[in-house]
């Protein structure tokens, strides 16, 4: 890849013309209809145009920059034969944007996972931490708001142990809480009345296995989908073993499930500890957890934050919108208050 540079069209207006040696892979860069360098306007105040294999960037220095190192750590990702989707360009514009990364590339390649139907690489330096401590430590929980991708690395990091065989079965948990409503009598048997709860761990797998292999490994027991409930008494060995929403818990029941790790086993717990929903003025387990274990060696606490939201992109205007507004309630509150 060589920098053509161009002179700038006025003052404080920069105009750089990328040059890119394999033409199939700038097609691939661009995306169909040019919507990756849609994508990259939208969070970055440059203009993106395409010709061949040439993309120049028009705008002023800052962002310019922002942009060409966007392109050129995609482009490498193409070059080292990984995929390159809506999610990646999206998740690159804002890491540059926000200062996460330089042009080194992506912080974690060196993490990426390699499912039967897909290849996950972190896409902010929290969910690298998150996945090079699954790798390191017996013990790991990922707190932080919703879209992090938390459960979605966890249950990735797990297909991959027992893909490996370092473990012989990955265990999936959920409390059965109901979130705001009541749901009320649910028909059918124990696995019926039990799924609907259990439901975001299923499409987790499903998006990295076959449908012929997910069944046999839950046939085979490889792979066993559980409400927390189940865990009770048992002892979990040879196993990765992840328990989601687990600010759902309350401070026992978070005690009896990290005590069910066996002999070569691995923890993973996952929640948002700013919100559950458990019966008014009861403790949730995860928050307990957390301020009791933090600083124990062998179990880390990675913390993800509104930065680190993978979904789509109005999920992080959406919290920051509810945040302010209680922001704003509690101020308005203590000046009644102060009244």
């Amino acid at each position: 890849m060589r920098l053509k540079p161009v002179p700038a069209l006025a003052a404080n207006v920069e105009s750089r013309t990328l040059r890119f040696d394999n033409n199939g892979l700038c097609a691939l860069l661009c995306g169909q209809h040019h919507e990756h360098l849609a994508l990259i306007e939208q969070q970055i105040p440059a203009t993106l145009a395409a010709r061949g294999n040439l993309i120049t960037i028009n705008g002023e220095p800052g962002p310019v920059e922002a942009a060409s190192l966007v392109l050129q750590d995609l482009y490498r990702r193409l070059e080292s034969g990984l995929e390159l989707d809506r999610g990646e360009v999206e998740a690159a514009a804002r890491m540059v944007t926000r200062g996460a990364r330089g042009a080194l590339g992506f912080p974690g390649d060196d993490v990426s996972i390699r499912t039967d139907k897909r290849r996950i690489s972190p896409r902010s330096p929290a969910q690298a931490a998150f996945l090079r401590a699954m790798q390191r430590h017996d013990l790991v929980f990922g707190v932080g708001p919703a879209g992090t991708g938390k459960t979605y690395l966890a249950v990735a990091a797990g297909l991959s142990l027992l893909k490996q065989q370092v473990v012989e079965r990955l265990i999936l948990s959920r409390p059965a809480v109901e979130a705001g409503e009541r749901l009320g009598f649910l028909p059918g048997d124990m696995k019926d009345k039990v799924d609907p709860y259990l439901r975001p761990l299923y499409d987790a797998l499903q998006d990295m296995l076959p449908e012929g292999k997910l069944g046999a490994k839950l046939e085979s027991a490889q792979i066993e989908i559980a409400p927390l409930a189940f865990m009770r008494g048992r002892t979990l060995a040879n196993a990765f073993v992840i328990l989601d929403e687990g600010q759902n818990t309350t401070p026992s029941q978070m005690k009896m499930f990290l005590t069910r790790l066996g002999e070569n086993s691995r923890m993973v717990v996952t929640g948002d500890p700013t919100q559950h929903d458990l019966p008014p003025g009861t403790a949730s387990g995860l928050n307990d957890a957390v301020a009791r274990l933090d600083r124990i060696g062998r179990i880390a606490v990675v913390r993800f934050g509104e930065q680190d939201i993978v979904r789509h992109p109005l999920v992080e205007t959406i919290l920051q919108a509810y945040r302010d507004e209680r922001a704003s309630g509690a101020a308005a509150s203590r000046q009644t208050d102060h009244g």
